[in-house]
């Protein structure tokens, strides 16, 4: 597995034939180089496949695409906007929050740990799993994205009704690279990104938590619990 992170059993499947291509082998070696060299990266070892263990393929309920992990000593640790605990809520979470509140009347949490989220079937992926110590995007086009864009395809083919939140247009390019999903029986939901420079041209008061949520219900999938 790229990254020395082994693929947990449920999505083993499906990942296999990205996985032995040459590009998945390429962005092994390049990781591998990459640490020899010295560089710090980010999600540590261990960690960059985090989103898949805590959210089996059978258990995704809605998708959550971000695009890099953060670049921050200490933030990042497999899961896409979350960052571990004691860090300082980054501030496109803190638009999460403030948009939970409003939509749900959930109170705004004092950590940024999504973990709970993603027990409950949420599936916070990032499109490139790794990045560079203070380098934001430096592990974009190295081969992480044909995996991930497998993970979104499997998740798209299951025949339980899931939800994506597509947030920036990265997200919606990724997400509605899928074929067919927007003619599927998965609700599709788009906004701009939640970060503080978009966060107000209509990410904020999008509700996708309770349409998330309303469409779970209706499909007799059961209500993500949003509370951390």
């Amino acid at each position: 597995m790229a990254g020395s992170d082994a693929v947990p059993d449920s999505w083993r499947q499906a990942l296999e034939p990205v996985l032995a291509s040459p590009k998945s082998r390429a962005l092994g070696a390049f990781l591998k180089a990459e640490e020899a060299a010295g560089k710090a990266i980010y999600p540590p070892r261990g960690s960059h496949l985090a989103a898949l263990e805590l959210c089996p393929l059978d258990a995704v309920k809605v998708v959550i695409l971000g695009q890099d992990p953060y670049h921050g000593p200490g933030q990042a640790h497999g899961l896409s906007f979350s960052v571990q605990d004691g860090v300082r809520v980054p501030p496109s979470l803190v638009n999460i929050y403030k948009e939970l509140e409003s939509d749900l009347g959930l109170p705004r949490p004092a950590h940024g740990n999504l973990s709970h989220w993603a027990r409950q079937g949420v599936l916070l992926l990032n499109a490139a799993l790794t990045v560079e110590d203070g380098k934001p995007a430096s592990h974009q086009g190295k081969g992480w994205e044909e995996i991930t864009d497998a993970i979104v395809a499997a998740v798209a083919a299951k025949a339980d009704p899931c939800v994506f939140l597509l947030w920036g247009s990265h997200a919606r390019k990724k997400g509605l690279s899928v074929p067919g999903l927007m003619q599927s029986q998965h609700l599709v939901l788009t906004a701009p990104h939640p970060s503080p420079l978009s966060a107000h041209s209509g990410f904020l008061g999008c509700r996708h938590f309770s349409q998330a949520n309303a469409f779970l219900e209706a499909k007799g999938r059961g209500a993500v619990d949003w509370r951390l």
